[in-house]
């Protein structure tokens, strides 16, 4: 294999592949070299991924890989591999593994010791931490928070104690609901809310839960949303 770990005839390559978050240029141009060389992509929805692409000219095979089948096409890209196929893993945005499917076929290649490589590039976690203005030196993230008040809660007050940042992706549906419970369990914290990052409204909104829900009440947010709590020390 090439040192830049570009698909070769020797074969047998797994690509996990990060995608734009939002904005197509994002995309790296290993990224797309890789994408038009393996021999198939595993795409968490192959319709969405199929329209990114058709934007770059690329015509591949494409596998549908989602939460409802990974254990089942976890072991059918397995044999593919073994065979000699390289294959792409992509999602719908950002990297695979990270709060998406990809670390069950991981996990399966090292057990069968085949080898996989990371193709880096946009993550929405990164993105928010470094645009919050907050601490970068340690960071928490505890993927999407609970849609039960009970667990959001618990994640909330784990969150109070923390002296390093912590982050977690919400749903524009619930933010107001989380940031009402915020508001006596974080005690005038600061917090940020990382909206559509990337994309045309994209949206760095700072404050108080109560500033930021006096906000979202009268705006109702939409789009995809990260939210980052100060860290203790910080405060």
């Amino acid at each position: 294999m090439a040192e830049n770990q570009i698909p070769s005839d020797d074969g047998g390559m797994l690509y996990v592949v990060a995608t734009p978050i939002g904005n197509l240029g994002d995309i790296t141009l290993r990224a797309l070299e890789v994408l038009k060389l393996v021999d198939a992509i595993a795409a968490e929805d192959t319709r969405h991924s199929g329209m990114l692409l058709k934007h770059f000219g690329i015509k591949k095979p494409l596998v549908s890989f989602h939460e409802h089948n990974e254990a089942m096409r976890t072991a059918q890209l397995i044999e593919r591999l073994a065979a000699g196929e390289n294959i792409a893993l992509v999602t719908d945005a950002g990297t695979p593994g990270l709060s998406d499917p990809g670390t069950r076929l991981i996990s399966a290649c090292i057990r069968r010791d085949l080898p996989f490589t990371v193709v880096p590039g946009p993550s929405s976690i990164l993105t928010a931490l470094v645009g919050s203005g907050f601490a970068t030196e340690k960071f928490f993230f505890g993927g999407f928070l609970p849609t039960k008040s009970g667990g959001r809660e618990r994640e909330l007050r784990a969150a109070a104690t923390r002296h390093e940042t912590t982050i977690f992706f919400e749903s524009p549906y619930r933010l107001t609901k989380t940031l009402t419970a915020a508001i006596d369990l974080l005690q005038g914290r600061q917090l940020c809310v990382a909206r559509e990052l990337t994309k045309k409204f994209e949206e760095f909104r700072r404050g108080t839960a109560t500033d930021l829900l006096a906000h979202y009440q009268a705006h109702p947010p939409k789009g995809e949303i990260v939210l980052l709590i100060q860290g203790a020390a910080a405060s």
